[in-house]
């Protein structure tokens, strides 16, 4: 074989290695992107119009008012979910709008965990936590603490929070681990002192005040 057929083979052959180091890791591409919430604040920028160009804190319904377009609502959707949207309905009064979405501010994802623990507070959250961790991670449930009726709540809407109750005595036997709830960034778990009466499965966020301090908590 001569030394050019030899050296094509090698780089035939080391080719795939060269395509695979290249490339992204697979998780890389399937990362989820960052989704909008209550109090971020995001700019729209239009190329050629800068005069309707708006710096927009999205309000607790998930809201923001656009000059073009009108009330939209933009809480759960990404950035570039956003800017498909603004390009779209824009389109009405401008042609072929070139706009540029950005996130200006946003608040680092988090839980807070109030009531009869040791050190009540909010927590950053870092990564995969549960209703469990958290309260170990708060110091633990003080002995006046009800550790059989825990309580999670989780905001579906700008109006409405979902409640979970936990019994934290039995999970952390090891009798009902599987029952320990997966936290979302904004959960609130909520160790009370006496057993709470008639709580609904769904409360008004509003309402959450009752069992959180609003200037701790960052309440709505």
């Amino acid at each position: 074989m001569s030394r050019f057929a030899l050296t094509l083979t090698l780089c035939l052959l080391a080719s795939p290695m060269l395509v695979a180091q290249t490339q992204p890791p697979a998780t890389l591409q399937t990362r989820a992107r960052y989704i909008l919430r209550a109090g971020d604040v995001i700019t729209v920028e239009y190329r050629y119009t800068p005069e309707f160009n708006q710096t927009l804190t999205i309000q607790p319904d998930g809201f923001v008012d656009l000059t073009l377009i009108g009330e939209a609502r933009v809480a759960g959707l990404t950035l570039a979910a956003v800017h498909d949207y603004v390009v779209e309905h824009s389109g009405v009064k401008l042609k072929n709008p070139e706009v540029n979405i950005s996130l200006k501010e946003f608040e680092k994802p988090y839980f807070a965990v109030a009531g009869e623990v040791e050190h009540p507070g909010r927590f950053d959250f870092y990564e995969k936590t549960t209703a469990l961790q958290a309260v170990l991670l708060a110091g633990g449930i003080k002995e006046t603490g009800q550790q059989s009726e825990v309580y999670v709540f989780r905001r579906v809407n700008g109006g409405l929070a979902e409640v979970h109750k936990l019994n934290l005595k039995n999970i952390r036997k090891g009798h009902d681990l599987e029952r320990d709830l997966i936290l979302e960034p904004g959960d609130m778990i909520l160790v009370p002192r006496n057993k709470l009466e008639n709580i609904s499965r769904f409360i008004k966020a509003t309402n959450l005040s009752i069992y959180f301090d609003p200037l701790t908590y960052a309440l709505p």
